[in-house]
């Protein structure tokens, strides 16, 4: 491709100078638009390169959302301790039989010290610590959700970066060479050589090539601003990108993905968290019929004139939930129908799971490809198009125009085959987010992120 765009600029710049002197009108400045991918060029040559691996590894460490989720985890994972442990006992003293007459007279009173312990009915403790487990097992499964998350939104910013850097490469060597087309053609038109709308036209696609160019440059500061947000760092610092997209590697089935997904997404492992949270819940709700038990110890001491001063207590209470039904029932009814909702809840994430994989591998299909017609087919064809309209021009066997409109045809098709590329790594990130799992293409061949 570089060989033929070189080529001819030779041509244009030869037949520029064979007439140059035949007109003394001087060369066409450049529009605003070379000027802009000059200063882009500039800012990037102080900024390092920011690789994907780089990239992700800063967004796992200092992205905000996961360090909420950290600390969610954290709290959890503090409470399992205090979910199953004994309440604090209770210390008590008590004076019985102190005289009216004689308030201050402890002497004459009953002394009692004691300490008491309440116990829980038989697996209360276990099935509270289950449900404390449950919850620090949901936290963690978001924690990891969030990662995921936060890496393929890393990866999709990463893209639209890289996507318009190369787009904003592209469109430079090409303004180059429409500039030096309307020279030419400007030169033959002081000749006579060819009519006026030749040169508008030709001004009309140079102009259009610097509309796409200040898309490109809005796409490149979004994607900025987007990754840089994902990185915990201000969105407005600068960041340059080096990588390349992933090649067109076979896509695993439907029927592989489905099974990757049921075992490894982390949004689907904590809703099967939340169901088995939800019947541990139910069972504790059940267990409220199962009494409760207190237990005391205490040491007495009598009045002076009793025949056993000192003196030992041991008390036992329990209590009795079969006279309170009615609050008892109300919570087992709430317990069930939590536990059928959150069963309920798991089904339809599966079911929106399995929907999620099958979109994302078609899209995924269709994106490679587009990349294969691109890249195998179209980008071939357009190249032997422009190399034979270069011929033809350079033997007066076609228009201006007819070599412009070659030229755009191969730009076209190398901004395409850029949005098929970033559309394809896009879709696999899509694959990923589904399943919670990454997609094992290490093996495969990388096409090149430059056409």
């Amino acid at each position: 491709m570089k060989s033929v765009i070189l080529f001819f600029f030779c041509i244009l710049l030869c037949g520029g100078s064979q007439l140059h002197a035949q007109s003394p009108a001087g060369p066409v400045a450049l529009p605003g638009g070379r000027v802009l991918l000059q200063i882009h060029a500039q800012a990037d040559s102080f900024v390092p390169p920011l690789t994907l691996e780089e990239a992700e590894r800063k967004a796992l460490a200092a992205n905000p959302e996961i360090a909420v989720s950290v600390r969610r985890v954290a709290v959890a994972r503090a409470h399992v301790p205090a979910a199953g442990a004994l309440e604090d006992p209770t210390a008590m003293y008590r004076a019985w039989g102190i005289p009216l007459q004689k308030p201050w007279n402890l002497n004459d009173a009953q002394n009692m010290f004691s300490i008491s312990q309440e116990l829980p009915g038989p697996g209360k403790r276990g099935l509270r610590t289950n449900i404390a487990e449950s919850d620090l097992s949901i936290a963690q499964d978001d924690l990891a959700e969030t990662r995921l998350q936060v890496r393929v939104a890393v990866r999709k910013a990463f893209d639209d970066l890289l996507r318009a850097q190369e787009e904003l490469r592209i469109h430079d060597e090409h303004v180059g060479i429409a500039h030096q087309a309307i020279e030419a053609a400007r030169i033959k038109y002081a000749v006579g050589k060819v009519p006026q709308q030749d040169i508008l036209k030709a001004q009309v696609a140079l102009t259009r090539l610097e509309e796409h160019m200040i898309r490109f440059d809005r796409d490149a500061e979004v994607a900025q601003a987007r990754l840089n947000t994902l990185l915990g760092r201000s969105p407005g610092t600068p960041v340059r990108v080096a990588g390349s997209f992933p090649g067109a590697a076979p896509l695993p089935s439907a029927k592989k993905l489905e099974d990757i997904a049921l075992h490894t997404r982390p949004d689907l492992l904590a809703a099967e968290q939340a169901a088995r949270r939800s019947h541990a819940a139910l069972a504790l709700a059940h267990k409220a019929y199962v009494p409760d038990f207190t237990v005391s110890a205490g040491y007495m001491l009598m009045q002076p004139s009793a025949d056993m001063r000192n003196s030992y207590m041991v008390e036992g209470s329990m209590s009795l939930p079969w006279l309170n039904r009615r609050k008892h029932n109300a919570d087992i009814a709430e317990s069930t129908a939590r536990a059928t909702e959150q069963d309920a809840e798991l089904e339809a994430l599966r079911n929106v799971v399995l929907g999620q994989i099958r979109e994302a591998l078609a899209e995924a299909q269709a994106s490679q490809k587009l990349v294969h017609m691109y890249h195998d087919e179209l980008r071939p064809q357009a190249e032997a198009t422009l190399q034979a309209s270069v011929i033809a021009y350079e033997n007066d066997r076609t228009s201006l125009l007819d070599l412009l409109d070659s030229q755009m045809t191969v730009i076209d098709v190398d901004l395409s085959w850029l949005q098929a590329s970033a559309d394809l790594d896009a879709r696999l990130s899509e694959i990923e987010l589904a399943t919670g799992a990454p997609l094992d293409l290490q093996s495969q061949p990388e096409s090149e992120a430059k056409p």
